[in-house]
């Protein structure tokens, strides 16, 4: 199998590299990594427009067999540069991550992780995006058997169209792990706080700080299945009409094209 990694953590990070190296030592597959050279997380869906991408090989961390790049530009341009310019042929998976953090609920709106995911379906490919959830656990094992597990299944029931799949892991020890499970976007909501801080110069700057709050979760979401040790699987498309609002928008007196 022919597997381009990306990830939004950058290059050096632990999930990527345990994720690369796991897929390594099952055999069999080609993996070609394609990373941002630092931390880029929260981009979105950027993509750069007006300065050129740069990548250069990487030597060290991987195993031999992995072809390991580091690209100057965002999560997205990575998988674009990879499907494009770095690869001679195109993958048959695009895997993002494993990400240091969850990408639940409406995160998945400015994750980076997910967006270069979706920027491998966007080109037609099926796509992975993988988070760890937590920002402190350093054991990336169980998430990497996790995507050894669905590579396995989809292998043998493969998808009957390219889509993207945004999958969530526990992090906790692969024991207590529950089981996969099928779960919609949750509303994730903070207390964003922009904290007021005045630099060495004297002049002002602010910080995107605040926490996420964890009452009124919707009990059937990813979100509420994370916290009860489940991995979630949420398949995601890149069309966001809300086709439910045709009819009450119907009431302007607006009809619906081509019908």
């Amino acid at each position: 199998m022919n597997i381009l990694i990306s990830n939004d953590d950058g290059i050096q990070a632990a999930g990527v590299r345990c994720l690369a190296t796991t897929l390594a030592q099952v055999g069999g597959h080609r993996i070609t990594v394609v990373c941002p050279d630092r931390e880029r997380s929260a981009t979105g869906h950027a993509l750069t427009l007006h300065k050129p991408l740069r990548a250069d090989p990487v030597l060290e961390g991987f195993p031999p067999e992995v072809r390991a790049w580091a690209c100057s530009g965002t999560p997205s341009d990575c998988v674009k540069l990879g499907l494009d310019g770095l690869l001679d042929q195109p993958p048959d998976w695009v895997i993002s991550g494993i990400n240091h953090g969850s990408n639940l609920g409406t995160d998945v709106l400015y994750s980076g992780t997910v967006s270069a995911a979706m920027e491998g379906l966007l080109e037609g490919i099926p796509s992975l995006a993988v988070s760890l959830a937590s920002f402190t656990h350093q054991d990336f094992q169980p998430a990497a058997q996790v995507v050894l597990t669905l590579l396995e299944k989809l292998s043998l029931k493969p998808l009957s169209e390219p889509m993207l799949l945004n999958v969530n892991v526990p992090a906790v020890p692969a024991s207590e792990i529950r089981g996969m499970v099928l779960a919609p976007l949750g509303w994730r909501k903070y207390t964003d706080i922009y904290e007021k801080r005045v630099d060495p110069r004297g002049k002002t700057y602010y910080w995107l700080a605040g926490e996420v709050v964890e009452e009124g979760v919707d009990p059937r979401s990813d979100v509420q299945a994370v916290q009860e040790r489940y991995v979630s699987i949420t398949p995601l498309q890149p069309d966001l009409t809300a086709r439910a609002a045709f009819d009450s928008l119907q009431q302007w007196g607006l009809s619906s094209f081509g019908t």
